[in-house]
């Protein structure tokens, strides 16, 4: 059992190791991501926290605020990545939460990380938390939508079909595995295509206030 145990230990350490390869060293040394991951880990626990875990889409929200709602703490860091939230999950996870809001990804695609290798990880983290926190809910909710109509972060609005992909498969992921699947892109998309609604946004990739409440009003009932 012991050697069993060593085993998966080397061959985590391994990949882990590959993949901060893969991503790039700024992953996780930017200064701005050291400032909120240290930050993030001095902060006191409480009991029953909801948290939201993501990148700048996350960040951007005073999310608190919006629901009236002491309990919920923001996890986002602005440029993170799946393997930038497996590195950090630690912290998530130490105070056993009651919730966690889960959005990640479309930074990996814009470094063109492969839709498969996001998928992958992503599905990774859900089940990270599960085995470090077992009684917390993780509500893994899609990649929202993007829209290049904006001639901005060209990198990340061209990859639609991407996410639809991904999308897809963290669906049937969830519905496999007993997570709560969330989506967020078919509420964001316009009626006649597959781009975010520019009601909702003012570069293409990141939300308005006014998406901002949309997005609650989808949560809203999971809180």
């Amino acid at each position: 059992m012991r050697i069993i145990k060593l085993i998966t230990l080397v061959l985590f350490a391994a990949s882990h190791f590959f993949a901060m390869t893969a991503y790039g060293q700024e992953a996780f040394q930017s200064t701005y991501y050291e400032q909120r991951r240290t930050l993030f880990e001095q902060l006191p626990n409480t009991k029953k926290e909801i948290i939201f875990l993501g990148n700048s889409i996350t960040d951007g929200s005073e999310w608190s605020e919006l629901f009236q709602n002491k309990r919920i703490k923001n996890r986002g860091i602005s440029g993170d990545v799946t393997e930038g939230v497996l590195y950090r999950l630690n912290e998530v996870t130490e105070s056993k939460p009651a919730k966690v809001f889960l959005l990640i990804g479309i930074n990996d695609l814009a470094r063109n990380i492969s839709k498969e290798t996001v998928f992958e990880n992503i599905s990774g983290i859900a089940t990270s938390i599960r085995e470090q926190s077992p009684k917390t809910r993780v509500f893994v909710q899609s990649i929202l939508p993007v829209n290049p109509a904006f001639d901005k972060f060209t990198g990340h609005c061209s990859k639609t079909e991407e996410v639809k992909w991904i999308n897809n498969k963290l669906e049937e992921f969830c519905a496999q595995h007993g997570f709560q699947y969330v989506d967020l892109f078919t509420h964001f998309t316009n009626e006649s295509d597959d781009f975010m609604n520019p009601e909702f946004t003012n570069d293409g990739l990141h939300l308005t206030g006014k998406g901002y409440l949309k997005w609650a009003e989808i949560i809203k009932p999971l809180l």
